[in-house]
């Protein structure tokens, strides 16, 4: 009699076998109620007001309840006070509001009051570091894109609470992207919710820091938040300075300054590399101030910068001055239709002033530059005078007055003469 002896297969005691990613995902969307009915467990035992125990309670919570895989239901519940359906609703279940929620600040919304509940947000990251994240890339946008859905109170502490997250660095600016959607800009809704995120951070910071935090955000034009009937500087401006933010107005107007300097530079240099007449220059800069137009002062610092990067300096180092020289005489009169007043005047003397301090190759040369601006009727004797006694800047300061001590003094003396006569 043979004995058949079947090979076992082999067990796979105690090892617990991967559900599917996918799996494990699709299952995991049906239990965020799960995961807020024990968070407000946790928080329901909390007296209203106490932020400290919230703030312990929320930490202590973390231990026990998956805040990983639940971030952004963690998130809808203190930001909006409960759970989220697709279309940015409240999850029809019939559960109360959260215990603790930004919703439950004091009407009508103030910076200080919602500046309590980022502060256990803020402890709460800080304990949690991997809930960072979640809150800048999921969260926070996909709130954002619903703002629309709630009361204009619930609106304006959103939208307080969002601008002391980005004035923190707890979130990132990218997030305001999700403002632009079409269905936010055409009633107003994301420029009104713009303004107020903007003024809760700069109730905390000034512009450059909020200006950092739009630029490492991605946020580069802020007309995209505007209708599209809306999308100019002028109504922009004008938005702003009505909501009394004029500090955003003025960064962004100078940012549009800067955009269309460094347009004229380049293109001044290449119309004298060109070869362009003087006459089509001057036409081309004075249609340029039609359309972008820029303050006096400022343009006139464009133009010298633009005619001047057109040179070629790679002449003998004792033949630099001279080039100079017969650079800044074909130049002037392209620069003279625009010295329009003594504060262009003064701005002109500074430019080259800080030129000449950068490149010292030709900084001897400053005096004599004056003087051919001065002869060309670039820049009058006042000018040169005013300069020398309050208006220079700092850059080579001592140096550059005593080097033109001997043509002031001249000035001086020219003027009094003409007054005795």
């Amino acid at each position: 009699m043979s004995t058949q002896s079947t090979a076992q297969k082999p067990s796979l005691q105690g090892v617990r076998i991967k559900a599917r990613k996918g799996a494990v995902k699709a299952q995991a969307k049906h239990e965020p109620s799960v995961f807020r009915d024990q968070l407000y467990k946790h928080l329901e035992t909390v007296p209203e007001g106490d932020f400290d125990s919230f703030t312990s309670k929320l930490i202590q919570a973390g231990s026990t309840l998956e805040f990983l895989k639940y971030a952004d239901p963690l998130f809808e519940i203190i930001l909006v006070g409960g759970l989220l359906q697709p279309g940015g609703s409240y999850l029809d279940d019939g559960a109360p509001i959260s215990p603790f929620t930004i919703f439950n600040a004091k009407d009508p919304a103030q910076v200080e009051e919602i500046k309590k509940y980022i502060e256990v947000l803020n402890k709460l990251i800080r304990r949690y570091k991997y809930l960072q994240k979640p809150l800048e890339e999921s969260a926070l946008p996909g709130i954002l894109q619903y703002i629309h859905r709630w009361s204009s109170a619930q609106k304006d502490k959103l939208a307080i609470a969002t601008g002391l997250l980005l004035c923190q660095g707890i979130a990132s600016a990218s997030c305001l992207q999700s403002l632009t959607k079409d269905h936010l800009i055409k009633d107003d809704v994301s420029v009104n919710v713009l303004t107020l995120i903007f003024r809760a951070y700069l109730a905390e910071q000034p512009m450059e820091h909020l200006s950092a935090t739009l630029k490492r955000g991605g946020v580069r034009d802020l007309l995209l938040f505007f209708p599209p009937n809306k999308r100019e500087g002028r109504y922009l401006e004008e938005h702003f300075k009505k909501e009394n933010l004029p500090q955003v107005a003025e960064w962004w107007a100078k940012k549009q300054y800067a955009i269309v300097k460094d347009t004229l530079v380049k293109e001044l240099q290449q119309m004298v590399e060109r070869e362009d007449t003087k006459d089509q220059i001057v036409s081309a800069i004075k249609s340029q101030q039609e359309t972008s137009p820029i303050p006096d002062t400022e343009l006139v610092q464009c133009i010298w910068q633009g005619l001047m990067s057109s040179v070629d300096w790679s002449a003998r180092p004792d033949q630099i001055e001279g080039l100079a020289l017969r650079e800044v005489t074909k130049f002037a009169p392209i620069l003279e239709p625009f010295c329009s007043g003594p504060k262009t005047e003064v701005a002109l003397i500074n430019v080259v002033q800080v030129y000449c301090y950068e490149d010292t190759r030709i900084i001897k040369a400053f005096p004599q530059i004056l003087k051919v601006l001065y002869n060309t009727d670039c820049i009058s004797d006042q000018a040169i005078i005013y300069w020398h006694q309050k208006g220079s800047k700092p850059q080579g300061r001592q140096h550059f007055l005593k080097a033109t001590e001997t043509l002031v003094k001249f000035l001086q003396e020219q003027e009094s003469d003409e007054e005795s006569e």
